[in-house]
């Protein structure tokens, strides 16, 4: 037989340990082997055991330890250290004398009364909260005798809480029979769970539990909020009980860890000795996590000091009893606002269907539901935020601004708007920070052709700069576009969609300008910055898909255009729902974000990288031509001069 871990640890261990004196049998430690053999609930760990025991016996290696005390200390230590198992214990007791504790179902009726009276309190708190306090769990024997009495005074009144506090901070002892019983009171008759697997090592058996169909009283059920209290004093069935319902996604533990305690722990003599050794007898398996709350305990899902317990889960049931109303208000929002209406159908059945059972803060529902409606409308205009603030509902609004028809006003509000220059090059630069209202557009559309196109008519190539554009109306981007596209020639720029107002609006080349087009021969260059936002953000992105300009400088801020934002009812989570859409020539919708520009540069070197984009173009233009030409292609051939050289 192999020398496993242990084997290999105990080995070097009992070589240090054992003395050769008339006081010590080298029988105790073959003894002490034996009970591990015959009843560590982890027989597969102590392969090669006795081998190595036997090693260490015949080794020379001993030291000689007189007190027994200190023995049992370094036998612990060693047990402890070769299994990586704290329950393992050896003592020396020469005057010990084990009591048994008479078993609960033998107890008089009346005694089993008073027991479960004593370790069992169950009130009722605002809102219809339950509060169920249960210190020992009773095994299926005593539960069955003391049935009537239990149905009546606690599961049959649990029953119409609306939501329920199951404290378990100071259950610690109990039989783990009684397990099956609570978490079937918890759960639906049918389908039937199996929620632990016990090996007992002594009778080398292996028992499954499971719920059960048929309970005495009503259930609680599955759909009703359960949170379950837990200190560092929880131990046994109880810790089964927590672990279960965690692991299950029944229950959210509120608290601490739990002790960490065992399915059954015996306290075995070695031999004829005054030693003994305290062995887990039994293992718990969990057939969800392969694991077991032994040793470990069970870890809470809100971390808390035991004492403020309560007043953590009253305070959790109030964000939980907020979440139906929550997602309902969500859900109608959706529904009368939301721009993509081919796709409100599914969201909302997606968060009919959503587990809400790991929310716990309101911030957890926020980030919840926003990653389900991130995860079915992949549309990152549409999204939930928490804040502590009631925010202002944004509403756009592009009413026509009250303008006088003097004309001196009007050129002078175009020339404070627009800003026109012609520069080196015979570059035409135009620049304006936010788009005005068709109607406006409209009005001042004889002082724009003055002030703006007939400057820029004659330019080579045109430079817009939405550096400092941030935002406006979408509507009047079709004017702007009309203006540098071919008149004579029809063409779809976009189309807007309107959720509020059910309508839907196509922007094509417009006949009739009030100026010259600029046309689409000519290069058109656009300075972008991380201000530029809105429907500055929109045209550079329409500029880019119709492949008509160049876009240069930072990218853009990615603000939320087109959108509502609304307080979720009685809480202080907040929606954004898109409800225009701006849909490309291509078909593809504007869902927001960045525009990336063609070239990346600091803001403030925009126009000057702009000028040199320009003259490379040129260069290049001219190159292009020399070389086409067949006498200026054979001079070259024959003085063999390469030509970039000269175009530096």
């Amino acid at each position: 037989m192999a020398v496993g871990r242990f084997s290999q640890a105990l080995l070097v261990l009992f070589c240090h340990v054992l003395y050769s004196s008339s006081s010590f049998q080298p029988a105790l430690v073959l003894d002490m082997a034996k009970i591990l053999l015959d009843n560590y609930c982890f027989p597969e760990n102590l392969v090669g055991m006795q081998e190595a025991i036997q090693q260490a016996i015949n080794s020379g290696e001993i030291l000689k330890i007189s007190d027994r005390k200190t023995l049992a200390s370094v036998l612990t230590a060693g047990v402890q250290g070769a299994l990586n198992d704290p329950r393992l214990t050896v003592s020396f007791e020469p005057n010990f004398v084990p009591v048994m504790p008479p078993a609960l179902p033998s107890l008089p009726t009346e005694q089993l009364i008073r027991l479960v009276r004593n370790s069992v309190k169950l009130e009722f708190l605002e809102n219809n909260v339950g509060y169920l306090r249960i210190d020992r769990i009773i095994g299926e024997e005593t539960a069955a005798k003391l049935g009537p009495l239990l149905r009546e005074n606690i599961w049959t009144k649990v029953t119409h809480a609306s939501s329920l506090i199951f404290d378990l901070r100071y259950s610690t002892a109990g039989e783990l029979s009684g397990v099956p019983f609570i978490i079937s009171y918890f759960s639906d008759p049918e389908p039937l769970i199996h929620i632990d697997t016990v090996f007992d090592r002594p009778s080398n058996t292996t028992k499954e539990l499971w719920t059960m169909s048929s309970i005495m009283g009503e259930r609680y059920g599955k759909r009703k909020d359960l949170i379950v209290l837990t200190s560092k004093r929880t131990m046994g069935a109880a810790e089964a009980i927590a672990y279960t319902l965690k692991h299950l996604n029944r229950a959210i533990i509120v608290g601490e860890r739990s002790a960490g305690g065992s399915v059954k722990v015996q306290k075995i003599r070695i031999g004829d000795s005054g030693f003994y050794i305290t062995v887990p007898v039994a293992r718990s398996v969990n057939p969800i996590t392969g694991q077991s709350w032994e040793v470990s305990g069970v870890s809470p899902s809100v971390n808390i000091n035991a004492k403020e317990a309560v007043a953590n889960a009253k305070n959790l049931l109030a964000v939980r009893s907020a979440i139906p109303n929550a997602v309902q208000s969500v859900s109608d929002i959706i529904r009368q606002y939301y721009s993509f209406t081919d796709r409100v159908p599914a969201i909302l059945q997606h968060l009919e269907s959503t587990d809400f059972f790991s929310v716990i803060s309101e911030e957890d529902l926020a980030n919840k539901i926003n990653n389900e409606l991130q995860s079915v409308s992949e549309d990152p205009r549409l999204m939930i935020k928490l804040t502590q603030d009631h925010p202002v509902i944004i509403e756009e609004d592009f009413e026509p601004e009250n303008i006088p028809n003097d004309p001196a006003f009007l050129r002078n509000l175009v020339d404070t708007v627009f800003k026109v220059r012609i520069l080196t090059g015979n570059t035409g630069y135009l620049r304006f920070d936010r788009f005005g209202d068709v109607s406006m557009m409209a009005k001042l559309g004889e002082q724009i052709a003055q002030k703006i196109w007939e400057p820029l008519k004659d330019t080579e190539n045109l430079i817009i700069d939405l550096r400092y554009n941030t935002g406006g109306s979408s509507a009047s981007m079709g004017l702007l576009l009309s203006f540098l596209q071919d008149p004579s020639q029809q063409f779809h720029f976009f189309t807007i969609y309107d959720r509020i107002q059910n309508t839907t609006t196509e922007f094509n080349t417009l006949s009739g300008l009030p100026g010259p087009p600029y046309g689409s021969k000519r290069g058109v260059y656009i300075l972008t910055s991380y201000y530029t936002a809105g429907a500055g953000e929109e045209f550079a992105y329409l500029m880019q898909s119709l492949h008509r300009g160049t876009l240069i400088g930072e990218i853009t801020s990615g603000t939320l255009m087109h959108s509502k934002s609304f307080q979720v009812e009685d809480t202080d989570i907040v929606i954004t729902v898109p409800f225009i859409n701006i849909i490309d020539n291509n078909g593809e919708c504007w869902l927001g974000g960045g525009v990336v520009p063609d070239a990346i540069v600091l803001a403030e070197e925009a126009v000057d990288h702009t000028h040199e984009i320009i003259e490379s173009g040129m260069k290049l233009v001219a190159f292009e031509e020399f070389y086409q030409n067949p006498c200026a292609s054979f001079c070259m051939r024959n003085v063999q001069i390469n030509p970039l050289v000269h175009i530096s």
